[in-house]
């Protein structure tokens, strides 16, 4: 899999050019509209004669030779694997270079995509609000999507791979073309593919490469100015279905995200906070703007299908054991007790085993009087 020319010669002009662009993040979207010559004129000021000579010099067998030995591939908008959903951007990516089998980008049409992006120095509510949605979603075949920074993105992606990693079985119950062909969760990095950012989140990048995706629009080795987050932002929204936002201050590049996905004609959901947090300021201004409420992952299947058309019930039954989903069934089905163990077909030391199961893997809670209740009810 390879890249025209002309795409990879774009790469290298946002590499010539990024120092440049770095003072003007206020009109990133209309500078990466431009053509090279028109981008090198609005941006490059007196070095430009030296710049269209570097351009001019472009070598695109150095550059793929480059790109081969960074271990990346890369595909263009010229490609029939370019991720078509890209396409509605007023500037898509001439380029993506891609850390994983690029296989899995043209996946990412089985099944929609959700973008899940907030904060950096989240809470401890919302990180477990952003690793939950996320198991869950990937588990019932959806592609989780975020940026790999500290916070609600790393969570994101933790909890996909979380979904990915359980036993084989999950595949039989996913969709058709979902799991095993869509990776579990795919980061887009403001800097080169190639190498991790931030740099604590190394092991989280190599998780997500052997499981998923990395992507940047940057070529190898460029490393991460201010410019290029926002500019990674729109491709995130793009890529997905619906930006769900979870933790945000009201200056957060999170919104950058939400105000793409809006843009394009996307869903936009946030997840409620705490009124008095300034970390839920974010997510309360996109619900009062029209957003969908988000209170957990069934909320993004009815959007994304249709009330009911999907439940994450159903898609996590395909990963129990046998005995445990028989006592899901029993449960679901209004049984209680040991009258659940016996229309289980289970005696009540596997009924139990099978109950600290299910409470283990979230799917059923118990109450204070000790009722066991279903977290997310099988779709009628």
């Amino acid at each position: 899999m390879s890249a025209c020319d002309r795409c990879l010669r774009r790469g290298l002009a946002l590499e010539l050019l990024s120092g440049h662009l770095e003072t003007e993040r206020g009109r990133i979207d209309d500078l990466l509209a431009c053509p090279d010559e028109a981008l090198v004129d609005a941006v490059a000021g007196r070095r430009a004669d030296e710049l269209r000579r570097g351009l001019a010099a472009f070598d695109a067998d150095a550059q793929r030779a480059r790109v081969a030995a960074a271990g990346l591939e890369v595909v263009c908008r010229c490609s029939r694997d370019y991720p078509p959903e890209l396409l509605g951007l007023r500037a898509p990516p001439a380029a993506l270079y891609v850390s994983g089998p690029p296989r899995r980008l043209a996946s990412l049409a089985a099944e929609p995509a959700v973008a899940i992006v907030g904060a950096r120095r989240a809470s401890s509510y919302g990180i477990e609000t952003a690793r939950s949605l996320a198991s869950e979603l990937a588990g019932a075949g959806l592609t989780i999507v975020s940026g790999m920074a500290l916070g609600i993105d790393g969570a994101a992606h933790a909890g996909a791979l979380q979904a990915a990693s359980r036993p084989a079985q999950a595949a039989a119950g996913a969709p058709p073309g979902a799991r095993g062909e869509i990776g579990a969760t795919l980061a887009v990095l403001p800097g080169g593919a190639d190498h991790p950012y931030p740099a604590s989140h190394r092991r989280l990048y190599t998780r997500i490469r052997d499981a998923g995706l990395v992507v940047s629009e940057l070529p190898p080795g460029v490393r991460p100015r201010r410019w290029m987050f926002p500019a990674r932002n729109r491709i995130i929204a793009a890529l997905s279905a619906i930006t769900v936002v979870i933790q945000a201050r009201s200056s957060s590049g999170a919104l950058v995200t939400a105000g793409h996905a809006a843009q394009l004609g996307r869903h936009v959901g946030a997840v409620p906070g705490q009124v008095s947090s300034p970390l839920s300021g974010g997510p309360h201004r996109l619900m009062r703007d029209g957003a969908e409420v988000i209170t957990d992952a069934q909320d993004v299947l009815d959007l994304l299908y249709g009330p009911g058309e999907r439940s994450v019930a159903d898609a996590r039954r395909t990963w129990l054991e046998p005995t445990d989903a028989a006592l899901l069934d029993a449960l679901d089905e209004g049984h209680e007790g040991q009258a659940a163990f016996v229309r289980a077909g289970l005696e009540p030391v596997q009924g139990l085993e099978a109950v600290a199961a299910l409470e283990l893997a979230g799917l059923v809670r118990r109450s204070p009087g000790g009722r066991l209740t279903v977290t997310a009810p099988r779709s009628r």
